[in-house]
């Protein structure tokens, strides 16, 4: 499990206006808290934060801030244009503690032709001891044939680790692609239906009038 050093800076003025700022300034507004203890604010250098949020669920050890600065980053706000961190909301977490996360789901191996992949779940929701969080979780789909799927109950988690989302979710699925012959049939099948009806309806009304 990944964990970065990042040196903070207590933060004393709040609103938008403080806000903007500390952005302007290349900092990132951000709440630790947790372990019942108060929340404590604070400035965390962008560019730093931006590299260490690369890794999903990273640990981040705050330094400047005393004891319980081991944490977790639950929830990260981003401007919606440019994509930068706006504010990040810290955990405290300690050695041995289990915490709920997603982690990505990656894909290795290759389905069967003429079967095409599609995976519907990118992420699966574990619970993990906090500094033995892992990464990613792999699943193998070399010589999956069409029609077969795999769900979150057929994921290998490492030892330590458990599955919170129901098993039976789909993650992935193999489908045969329709040629180009099979979808113009498909069409002219569901227009038939639509043109009898139409001439059925032009008889009617001819022998109304």
């Amino acid at each position: 499990m990944s964990e970065v050093r990042i040196a903070a800076e207590p933060r004393t003025e709040f609103g938008k206006g403080a806000a903007r700022r500390v952005r302007r300034a290349g900092q990132v507004p951000a709440v630790l808290y947790g372990h019942g203890t108060e929340p404590r604010h604070l400035n965390l250098p962008g560019h730093e934060l931006m590299l260490a949020l690369k890794t999903p669920n990273v640990l981040i050890r705050i330094d400047g801030v005393g004891k319980d600065n081991l944490a977790l980053p639950k929830s990260v706000q981003r401007d919606a244009i440019k994509g930068f961190v706006e504010h990040v909301d810290l955990l405290v977490v300690a050695k041995g503690e289990k915490v709920e996360v997603e982690i990505p789901v990656t894909v290795t191996g290759e389905v069967q032709t003429p079967g095409v992949l599609n995976q519907e779940l990118v992420a699966v929701a574990v619970e993990a001891e906090a500094t033995q969080i892992p990464e990613s979780v792999e699943i193998d789909v070399e010589g999956l044939e069409s029609g077969e799927h795999r769900t979150a109950g057929d994921l290998k988690l490492p030892a330590g680790t458990t599955l919170v989302t129901d098993a039976e979710t789909t993650v992935l699925t193999v489908y045969t692609p329709q040629t180009e012959d099979e979808a113009a049939e498909e069409e002219s099948a569901e227009g038939q239906p639509e043109a009898a009806a139409e001439g059925a309806e032009g008889e009617k009304a001819e022998a109304a009038e």
